[in-house]
């Protein structure tokens, strides 16, 4: 058991992670990024970290490489600072897609991730809603994987969802938003989509269930560039659907994304703030929920060598 909590935060999300230490009644940790003129990173931390368990929070936003060699550097400062115990904290893990080998002469990166940040010293890993669970199987170190399920569901009950049935975008995600499904006590539809190859793009071929005459509420793990959540909401407004609503963990919306929902049959797009929201333009139909109270409880709990499971007990 470690007395002391020390929480640091990388360039990525700042914002969060100053919410978090509000809410855990802790100052953020004191240390310095320095970024020189060929591009490298110097980390130095500016207090005494010896034998003190330390939290050092760091999201995969863009850019991507950067912030993970950034929070490499961090932990090995940490390490080299004599921290009794370092866990990262990744709001969103870095390669998180990269998850398996679909393809011959690829790197499973999501795994490598996982030895990178073992190499440079982190004893534990906390995330939020991974990709595939099977990540948290590529490392040896514990990891723990918070939900914004809750906070999402707490959001929709203040929504009259009488006439609503829970969507799952794909197969993959069916399990996801069935936890969705029971804890809103909504039935559930599953769409059957096809992603073709890495252009970011995806064709939806058929619905499992029936939405006709329906509200749909879309539920997937993130957003990237929209086109699977706007092929989703087409594909049940075609089998007649009524109002369509969205809801992700992580909301990146790059490559015009905001300009495609304005423009599309959703009304309102809800992501958390695991990714800083960096929109392209004003787009009124999405909402941020924060995630600082949660990573907070996440923390505390590693911290006093509580159960992180616990969390989530009344969603099992």
């Amino acid at each position: 058991m470690f007395d002391v909590l020390k929480v640091f935060s990388g360039s990525s999300n700042p914002l969060l992670a100053q919410d978090i230490c509000a809410r855990l009644g802790i100052e953020l940790g004191n240390a310095k990024t320095i970024r020189f003129s060929n591009n490298n990173i110097k980390i130095k931390i500016e207090e005494n970290v010896r034998n003190k368990d330390v939290f050092v929070i760091q999201t995969a936003a863009p850019p991507v490489n950067e912030h993970l060699v950034e929070l490499l550097i961090f932990i090995d400062a940490l390490r080299y600072a004599s921290a009794g115990r370092i866990t990262a904290v990744m709001p969103y893990y870095f390669y998180a897609r990269s998850d398996k080998k679909d393809e011959p002469r690829i790197s499973i990166t999501a795994r490598l991730i996982a030895d990178l940040l073992e190499t440079a010293g982190a004893d534990r890993i906390l995330t939020m809603k991974l990709h595939s669970p099977q990540i948290m199987g590529f490392s040896h170190i514990p990891i723990d994987q918070l939900l914004a399920t809750q906070i999402m569901v707490d959001h929709y009950k203040e929504k009259d969802l009488s006439n609503t049935v829970i969507a799952a975008p794909d197969v993959g995600s069916a399990k996801g938003s069935r936890i969705f499904a029971k804890a809103l006590n909504r039935p559930m539809v599953i769409l059957d989509k096809e992603r073709l190859g890495d252009l970011e793009e995806v064709e939806m071929r058929t619905i499992i269930g029936d939405a006709s005459g329906k509200d749909a509420l879309i539920i997937d793990d993130e957003i990237l560039t929209g086109r699977s959540t706007l092929e989703a909401a087409n594909a049940l407004k075609e089998h007649g659907a009524q109002r369509i609503l969205a809801g992700c963990t992580h909301g990146f919306f790059t490559k015009n994304a905001c300009e495609r929902f304005a423009d599309s049959p959703i009304e309102e797009v809800v992501v958390t703030d695991t990714i800083p929201l960096k929109l392209d333009r004003p787009c009124e139909k999405i909402k941020v929920l924060g995630v600082g109270q949660l990573f907070a409880d996440g923390i505390r709990a590693i911290h006093e060598g509580s159960s992180v499971g616990a969390l989530f007990s009344n969603l099992e």
